[in-house]
């Protein structure tokens, strides 16, 4: 089948001085970490008086909890959810980062957690927290895919469509698939940086503590359950449970559970607003 749009193949590594070697992976990961912190510390200054949760020049120390949160959450989810036998038959494989294995899922409730940990530190708002981490961190998901697709990996399932792609992968095969990557780039990563920035500094959203965090993890969930119809299943997870033509894959069973939080968190909010 002609293709109308080839894969571009872009080489993995970014840059390559003797045996050290830079992957955009891993500069997604910083380049999400800086813009991060830097519109987290603009947002902090956007709060109206006496809402911020913590000053703009303690944006640092809080990414550095984020970052720790996001590596050891995402790897022991990737081990819990997605290769518990692989793992328990060859535990120390658990320490080898750099042969990949990472769950969104996992990293979001490790930084859930170093989150927590540093708003009762600093005897603040865990929600107001969570609120100004949630704007940021679609910058670090719109990285994130657009690095997969660079790695030609997590790729879509077969399709006939247009803009179907060949990824350069024996395990993907020599047929045309959706760039499921892109989809997850553009809902989960720009729509909700837009969605969530929009609201945040256009309808002062912050006052009302887990609005903005409610609307994240709803609108995340609602955008990975979508996407995940296009997505192939996991490698040695395949579908769950039965559901129609296909099934239901391990990233929606996940993240099911993020919309009815994200659908309370809001309306605990807007309840919240309205006894003001």
């Amino acid at each position: 089948m002609p293709l109308v749009i080839p894969y571009p193949v872009i080489d993995p590594v970014a840059v390559e001085i003797g045996p050290l070697a830079v992957r955009w992976y891993s500069l997604a990961y910083v380049a999400g970490l800086v813009g991060g912190a830097m519109l987290a510390a603009r947002l902090v200054r956007h709060c109206p008086e006496g809402v911020a949760p913590f000053e703009s020049r303690q944006v640092w120390d809080l990414m550095g909890w984020i970052a720790l949160g996001v590596i050891v959450g995402g790897r022991i989810g990737f081990v819990l959810f997605y290769a518990p036998l692989e793992y328990l038959a060859n535990p120390l494989a658990v320490f080898a980062l750099w042969r990949g294995g990472m769950s969104f899922h996992g990293g979001l409730l490790g930084a859930a957690l170093a989150a927590w940990l540093f708003a009762r530190s600093r005897n603040a708002s865990f929600l107001s927290v969570a609120d100004i981490l949630v704007c940021c961190a679609p910058i670090g998901i719109l990285l994130g895919r657009l690095a997969n697709f660079v790695n030609g990996e997590l790729w879509g399932r077969e399709s006939t469509v247009a803009w179907a792609m060949v990824f350069p992968s024996a395990a993907a095969g020599d047929v045309a698939r959706h760039p499921s990557q892109l989809y997850e780039a553009g809902l989960e990563g720009l729509l909700l940086l837009l969605l969530l920035n929009g609201l945040a500094f256009g309808s002062g959203a912050l006052r009302w503590p887990g609005l903005l965090a409610g609307t994240f993890a709803a609108g995340y969930g609602c955008a990975r359950v979508f996407v995940e119809r296009f997505r192939e299943p996991d490698a040695g997870l395949g579908f769950i449970l039965p559901l129609g033509s296909g099934g239901v894959t391990m990233g929606m069973l996940l993240s099911v559970p993020l919309v009815f939080l994200g659908a309370w968190l809001i309306f605990r909010a807007l309840r919240a607003r309205e006894a003001a």
